[in-house]
């Protein structure tokens, strides 16, 4: 079998370059979700998601001409905040890219953070492309939000602690928009013996469309999870999780909904639609397993969204 673009060591490494300033968000039993069933707060983690992690592994990698260069992304939000967050750590200049129609709360904490933000494209699929045009004026660094080996090692931290705080674990589950995080987690816990899953929304379903056709396969993502809202899976992290045999599950909106307000009542967890599409395979049914971590990825919800879907019954 060919080594994989992610190994077990590289997330080490990645744990080793970020330890002194990221969270360890805590793993914790959940048997209003059933015997054997564990929640990794990751909304817990710096900037609200997981995505803190890839971002400052990328910044604190970057050579010193890098640095004086800046970082520019594209990001619905959680990646956004988390580069913004890591480069102003790290004294670095960053540029996102996030398009009409993103979460103004999570514009807003971009902006927060210090970074410049450019709006112009008009939705996901189109802001590669402005991304691209920005790259080539400014000469940036290009941070890619899921698709860059060093920033899925840094995710794949995550699973890790998993490792570390569940031992026994046998599943992982784990929401995918453009299969950095499930692949990183993949890296480090495969190798240890652990089945990982990956979750996606029938109508963002990025990573299933790519492992059928064995290629990126361009989609315009619909569902309340916009946080999974990828217009294609990672080239590596099909490769990754083509190698490591992870499975997709879907789930739809309204099972995301349903898990929203079980994290929200039972779990005490105020988690945003993304982040709960692995507690939602859960709770349909959809994934078994004797000893079983869902990760919670993130806490960027607005308030708008959060009792809307807090009021439907």
């Amino acid at each position: 079998m060919p080594d994989a673009p992610v190994s077990p060591d590289d997330v080490r490494r990645a744990a080793d370059m970020i330890r002194d300033s990221v969270h360890r968000t805590p793993t914790f039993s959940s048997r209003s979700l059933g015997d054997g069933q564990h929640l990794k707060a990751e909304l817990f983690q710096r900037t609200g998601s997981f995505k803190a992690r890839g971002a400052l592994n990328r910044v604190r990698s970057l050579s010193p001409a890098e640095r004086e260069r800046g970082v520019i992304s594209v990001s619905a939000g959680n990646h956004a905040q988390a580069l913004a967050w890591a480069a102003a750590t790290e004294g670095v200049d960053a540029l996102l890219v996030m398009w009409q129609g993103a979460s103004s709360a999570k514009i807003d904490a971009t902006r927060g953070y210090g970074a410049a933000i450019d709006l112009e494209a008009p939705g996901p699929g189109e802001a590669f492309a402005r991304l691209y045009e920005l790259q080539e004026q400014t000469g940036r660094v290009f941070v890619h939000p899921f698709d860059d080996p060093v920033v899925m090692a840094g995710a794949g931290t995550v699973g890790l602690e998993i490792l570390e705080d569940v031992p026994g674990v046998d599943t992982i589950v784990v929401a995918c928009g453009g299969g950095g995080l499930v692949s990183g987690i993949a890296a480090a816990c495969v190798p240890a013996g652990v089945r990982v899953i990956a979750v996606e929304p029938e109508g963002s379903n990025a990573l299933a469309l790519a492992l059928a056709a064995g290629e990126p396969v361009p989609l315009a993502p619909e569902s309340i999870a916009d946080a999974l809202s990828a217009p294609f899976a990672g080239g590596r992290a099909i490769e990754i999780c083509s190698l490591l045999g992870v499975e997709v599950v879907l789930v739809s909106d309204d099972e995301i909904r349903e898990a929203f307000r079980f994290l929200y009542s039972r779990a005490k967890l105020a988690a945003e639609p993304g982040a709960v599409v692995a507690v939602a395979a859960v709770l349909s049914g959809k994934v078994e397993g004797e000893n079983v971590v869902s990760v919670v990825s993130g806490g960027n919800v607005s308030a708008d969204i959060a009792s809307a879907i807090l009021a439907q019954r």
